[in-house]
Order: C-alpha cells, then sequence, then structure tokens
C-alpha cells in the first residue's frame, strides 16, 4: 500500500504595494529645461516685443478716437469704431472688392496658373523649364512698387496693351477706368503666381512616376490623371498654398496703391487702402486700427477655413 503524497499546499497571493507617487521631478529637470529654451528665448522675445506688443496696442487703439491731429488726448468708446464700420458703405464696398481681389487673384488666378505652369513645366525641356521659370520668378521678385509702375504702364490709356489691341484692329478703352478691380487682380496675378509655381512643382517631383505610369497604363487620360491621382496626392500642398496665397493678398497694399490708388471713386479700393486712407489721410486712427482688426479678423477667418480642410485629409 502506497502512501499518497498531499498536494502542496498554495502559497497566499502577496500583493505588492503600490509605487509611491512621484514627488515631483527629478533634480536638475527644471534646470535642464531652462537650458533648452536658452537658444529661442531670443526669438520668443522678439516675437514678443515687435508682433505680440504691437498687436495688443492695435487692439486697446481701436477702442478709442485716437486721432493724428487736432487732438489733445484720446478717450475710450468701446465698440463705436466696429458699428460705424458696419454703418459705413465705404467699408462695405471694400470688405466687397477684397474678396473679389483675392477670389480672382488668389484663388483662381495664382492657384490655377501656378499648378497649371508646374504641370507644363514637368513635361517640357529643359532650356524651356530654365526659360519659364527665370520670366516667371523674375516678376515674383520684383519689388511691389516697380512691378505696380510696369503694369500702370501696360494697362493705362496710351499703355502696351492698347496699343497692341489698335495694331490688331481691336476696341480698346481706359482699362485702369473702366475695370480697376480686373486690372489690380491680373496684375496681382502676374507678380505672384511664380510662388504657387514653385510649390506645385516641389509637390509633383514627390508623386511616384510608378503611380502615374500605372493610371496611364489603365487608360486614364491627361484630365483624369489629373484629377484623380495627382491632385489628391498633392492636397496638403494646395491647402498649404491656398492659406499662404489668400493671406498675402488680403495685404496688398503697394501694388494697387500704385496702378488706381484705389479709384476711380472707390472701385478698386481694398481694406488695407481703406484702412490707409480713414487712418493717414483723414487722421482717424482709431477707426483705421479697427478697421486693420477686421481684416485681421477676416485672414483668420479664411485660416481656419483651410486649417479645417487640412485636417480632413485621408
Amino acid at each position: 500500500m502506497t502512501a499518497t503524497t498531499p498536494p502542496p499546499r498554495a502559497e497566499p497571493e502577496v500583493r505588492k504595494a503600490p509605487p509611491p507617487p512621484d514627488s515631483g521631478a527629478r533634480p536638475g529637470a527644471a534646470r535642464r529645461s531652462l537650458l533648452r529654451a536658452l537658444p529661442v528665448s531670443p526669438a520668443v522675445v522678439l516675437l514678443l516685443l515687435f508682433l505680440a506688443g504691437p498687436i495688443v496696442y492695435c487692439v486697446v487703439i481701436a477702442f478709442t478716437d485716437l486721432q493724428l491731429t487736432g487732438q489733445a488726448e484720446e478717450s475710450f468708446v468701446g465698440f463705436d469704431n466696429f458699428t460705424r464700420a458696419f454703418g459705413d458703405e465705404a467699408f462695405l464696398n471694400a470688405v466687397w472688392l477684397t474678396l473679389v481681389f483675392t477670389v480672382l487673384s488668389s484663388l483662381i488666378g495664382q492657384n490655377t496658373l501656378g499648378l497649371a505652369l508646374a504641370s507644363l513645366m514637368q513635361r517640357a525641356s529643359k532650356p524651356v523649364r530654365t526659360l519659364t521659370g527665370g520670366i516667371v520668378v523674375t516678376a515674383w521678385v520684383l519689388p511691389e512698387v516697380v512691378a505696380g509702375f510696369l503694369l500702370y504702364a501696360f494697362f493705362r490709356r496710351e499703355g502696351t496693351l492698347n496699343a497692341v489691341l489698335d495694331w490688331l484692329h481691336l476696341p480698346s478703352q481706359n482699362w485702369l477706368f473702366t475695370l480697376p478691380i480686373l486690372a489690380v487682380s491680373f496684375a496681382n496675378v502676374w507678380r505672384g503666381t511664380a510662388f504657387s509655381m514653385l510649390v506645385y512643382s516641389a509637390a509633383l517631383n514627390e508623386i511616384p512616376k510608378e503611380v502615374t505610369e500605372a493610371a496611364e497604363v489603365d487608360g486614364a487620360s491627361g484630365w483624369r490623371r489629373m484629377w484623380h491621382v495627382t491632385l489628391p496626392m498633392i492636397r496638403r500642398s494646395i491647402g498649404t498654398n491656398l492659406m499662404l496665397n489668400t493671406l498675402q493678398t488680403l495685404s496688398v497694399f503697394g501694388l494697387i496703391w500704385v496702378m488706381t490708388r484705389g479709384g476711380p471713386s472707390g472701385k478698386s479700393q481694398t481694406l488695407p487702402l481703406f484702412m490707409y486712407e480713414q487712418a493717414f489721410q483723414n487722421s482717424l486712427i482709431g477707426y483705421g486700427t479697427a478697421v486693420a482688426l477686421l481684416l485681421l479678423l477676416i485672414g483668420s477667418l479664411f485660416s481656419v477655413v483651410y486649417l479645417r480642410l487640412l485636417r480632413t485629409e485621408v
């Protein structure tokens, strides 16, 4: 008769005590964080001094009746400047012309033409790419005032455009008087398309050739390849380009000032020119600063829309 060995007794489970809560950062962590922040501290100081400081000062001025001349001291007027702006037909006209100028010259003109030039240059020979890129970039690097004088000479009554139309026996007109907003929009397209072309050229170079070659083998035409393959793959570049171009176009001043000075009768007076007129010609610094804040708000709205579109990218 064999004795059965009793089963081993289970050891009671010993629960480990939870680790003590972190009593704080390790010694020297704050010092290391401070040392890492030192290289960027000059840039932060400059941003606070030359960007955040003026913005805060402008916000304060926008709620006062500060004038450039003829005033002993300013007083707080609350939202009177903003209420006055929305009741001013000249301001509403400037808002409308600013939107027209931005849509025509930035969203449609620079964006579309820049993409078209970038696509064509992908298929062109090297001499053609060099010549085209040089011409387009030259227009971009010209100072805004110089570009304004060149386009003024092109559109004026005795300018180059009418000379060509007369040579072709076509009717000519004073473009800066009859269609001023279209003239300044074309001028902004001529000057700013290079930026879009460079952005899209870089984006198109990043598309794998195997993708486009596969679409071509499948029988997709050029337009179908552009719509279903190329545009979705450069969607982020499109959004970034639109945002930067829109913000730059909203602030265009020198080009329009040289060509038309906002005339005739305010037909090409965008918000930057209206703001300048109120602040420095009519000496209404408070009112002009309020208009500048509204322009900043419009630019912020455009930026929010573009950033949300980029966020929804698959």
